[in-house]
């Protein structure tokens, strides 16, 4: 069963450069990981400040090893306080 994570988060104006660019690795390092099927970041064209997120893993077990390592990465502490609206859909309950 695949897991699907889709949303956005909402970067206010004086942080946006530093979401850009901490995206880069973000994203590279997100799409190297095993069980990674897709990971998209993208400014949302209507919205400005908002990035919408789409990612797709194979198992909820690569999900998770993905979550564990994105907290623990230069990305939670670029993006650290920033909301997010997320659905995450495959986890078993």
């Amino acid at each position: 069963m695949t897991v699907i994570l889709t949303g956005h988060i909402d970067v206010p104006a004086d942080r946006m450069e530093q979401i850009r660019a901490g995206l880069i690795d973000h994203i590279r390092l997100t799409r190297a990981e095993p069980g990674c099927i897709s990971f998209d970041v993208t400014e949302d064209p209507e919205v400005q400040g908002r990035f919408n997120v789409a990612e797709e893993f194979t198992t909820p077990e690569a999900f998770e090893a993905h979550q564990i390592r994105a907290r623990a990465s230069d990305w939670a502490r670029i993006s650290e306080g920033i909301a997010r609206s997320y659905t995450v859909t495959g986890m078993p309950i």
